[in-house]
């Protein structure tokens, strides 16, 4: 086998294999040459060739999202790591392991005007679980630092006595700082930063390891909660008749049925699932906002919860936002392993566990149930507004919604659906998908940025078709993602292109001026049929409902090269027409 002949670089592929970190996206570069040696040269990596940092972090976060393994992004020195940060904070905030692996000029060539060179060191520190910044290999004992010269040295036997205790001091910092990173991105699920200086040359290689690297292996084992946790919860659930539970951003299948059914049998209990949320139940409430918009103050007020208990990550809602935040709950208690947001200003418990674990513990201890009409009274508004909602969309034009309602009608069952962020999920909240497709959206930051990246990592990794749907600022923004040799052929891109940033029409705000059509809309006449023959996808363009729904008909089948559709949509009349939904459904 070939190996860079630069032992640290070694070191760092050595640690990933050992760690399993199998999925590397390599972005070229030259001081990157020692890493791009090992881990292509070795059959256990599976290695992506992805030019533009910033789309291959976030196709890493796509692998790491439906494998839920790290990922590893490598990159040459410079503004090249810059361009991942969109990822890494996303990353963060969605609780996703990713391993940023970046190379880096020597110190002694930072701060002197060398090109390609920036600060690396600590550069993601506000947005990163571990920094390990490795430190460059001694190649011989005329390497040692000057400040390590010291009187005491008098000899060559000396000075290489003490080349080989460095050499050896530097070897296991590295080792330890490398085995601390990957450990904390697979137990803590996160990104790291892995900073790599490297002196040149860079492209010698040696088919033999110059060294062997010790594996520090950390078992992380989830503790039972303590009973007098339990206890506790189990007194004041007990004494609750209002219970909200809140469901975030949820991965698919990680809370057991029985315990989804079990909660269902407490009349005072209350489930709001958002589409990202990944659960199913025919008593829970899967459309918030379709729920809460049209209620006047009062109504609001009799939603209020004695108890609210969230797990889950970011909720989309900005609507169940600002109400639990006016109507606050007496207690907030939240699930989560890692951390709590205290988002609602009344968080009052922060349980550290993951929520099946919580849940079978706590479950089993209830003895009875509350009686209470709070899950049967929102019940009744539940079923008003699904009759209202189907009403109102018989009747409306060509516009979003409209197409959205047949978008989620039309897809297969047992795909992956992945979102774009803005209008794209906020519409897809007012439906519901059907059980057996998950859904993904990168909500830790909730960026235009790398969805349409996101959407292709995922496809590239996983067995089930993959479905995205976007809107048009957020596809034109990321279209570099398209650039990209591990696409699918039964990829599918849904384009709602209504000539401009939609969400801002539905936002409060001063509309049709030059101003509010320049600045905040960002209106334009691009469409994708130019991009889509350039990248070799399959297009078709619609722009009304019959067209469409013979679209739809074939556009999921089996092809020779990925498929995009693009919906144009009148860009003055779909705020019009959301806005009244809301009305209408009251």
């Amino acid at each position: 086998m070939t190996y860079s002949n630069i032992p640290l670089a070694q070191t760092v592929v050595h640690l990933c294999k050992a760690k399993q970190v199998k999925h590397i996206i390599i972005s070229p570069g030259s001081r990157n040459a020692p890493l791009i040696i090992g881990f292509t040269n070795d059959p256990y990596f599976k290695c992506y060739s992805i030019v533009d940092e910033r789309c291959a972090a976030f196709f890493a976060l796509g692998i790491a999202q439906q494998l839920s393994e790290p990922v590893a992004v490598v990159c040459t020195s410079g503004s090249a790591l810059l361009n991942y940060y969109p990822a890494v904070s996303e990353a963060f905030y969605s609780g996703l392991p990713l391993v940023v692996v970046s190379a880096d000029r020597p110190k002694h060539l930072i701060g002197i005007g060398d090109g390609q060179t920036i600060n690396q060191k600590n550069v993601f520190e506000n947005h990163i679980l571990f920094s390990a910044n490795l430190k460059l290999d001694l190649k011989d004992e005329k390497n040692i630092p000057a400040s390590e010269d010291l009187p005491m040295i008098k000899s060559i036997e000396d000075k290489f006595e003490r080349f080989l205790g460095l050499q050896k001091d530097i070897q296991t910092f590295n080792e330890e700082s490398l085995n601390t990173a990957i450990n904390m991105a697979i137990h803590k699920k996160g990104p790291v930063h892995i900073n790599v200086p490297f002196d040149e040359p860079l492209y010698e290689t040696v088919d033999t390891l110059l060294v062997t690297p010790e594996e520090i292996k950390v078992s992380y084992r989830s503790k039972p909660i303590d009973d007098y946790i339990i206890r506790e919860c189990l007194e004041d659930w007990n004494a609750a008749k209002r219970k909200l539970i809140l469901v975030g951003c949820n991965t698919p299948e990680t809370i057991a049925q029985e315990w989804l059914d079990e909660l269902y049998e407490d009349d005072s209990v209350m489930v709001m699932t958002e589409t990202t949320s990944n659960l199913h139940h025919p008593g829970f409430f899967p459309n918030i906002d379709q729920i809460i918009a049209p209620l006047d103050e009062a109504e609001k007020a009799e939603l209020q919860p004695d108890i609210l208990l969230t797990f889950g990550g970011m909720i989309v809602s900005k609507k169940i936002k600002a109400l639990l935040r006016r109507y606050q709950p007496k207690q907030h208690w939240h699930i989560d392993p890692e951390r709590a947001y205290d988002t609602f200003f009344c968080l009052t418990r922060h349980i550290e566990a993951t929520p099946d674990a919580f849940f079978r513990q706590f479950l089993p201890e209830l003895t009875h149930y509350v009686k209470s009409t709070y899950r049967e009274d929102w019940t009744i508004v539940k079923n008003k507004r699904n009759a209202r909602q189907k009403e109102y969309i018989q009747e409306i034009p060509f516009t979003d919604l409209k197409v959205f309602d047949l978008l989620v009608k039309s897809l297969p069952p047992k795909t992956i659906l992945q979102s774009s962020n803005s209008s794209t999920i906020r519409y897809l909240q007012l439906f519901n998908i059907k059980k057996s497709i998950a859904v993904y959206c990168n909500r830790g930051t909730s960026g235009i940025d790398g969805s349409t990246s996101t959407a292709i990592g995922c496809a590239a990794v996983s067995e089930k078709q993959t479905i995205f749907i976007t809107g048009d600022l957020s596809f034109f923004y990321d279209s570099n993602a398209l650039w990209n040799n591990y696409i699918p052929n039964n990829f599918r891109i849904i384009l709602i292109n209504n000539q401009g940033g939609g969400i801002f029409r539905i936002l409060p705000g001063h509309k049709n001026t030059q101003e509010f059509d320049t600045y905040f809309e960002t209106t334009h006449p691009l469409n994708a049929r130019e991009l889509c023959q350039m990248y070799n996808f399959t297009y078709q363009g619609v722009s009304n409902e019959t067209d469409l729904k013979q679209a739809l008909l074939r556009f999921y089948s089996k092809s020779k090269s990925p498929k995009l559709l693009e919906i144009f949509t009148p860009r003055l009349e779909n705020d019009t027409i959301l806005l009244n939904y809301f009305d209408f459904i009251k």
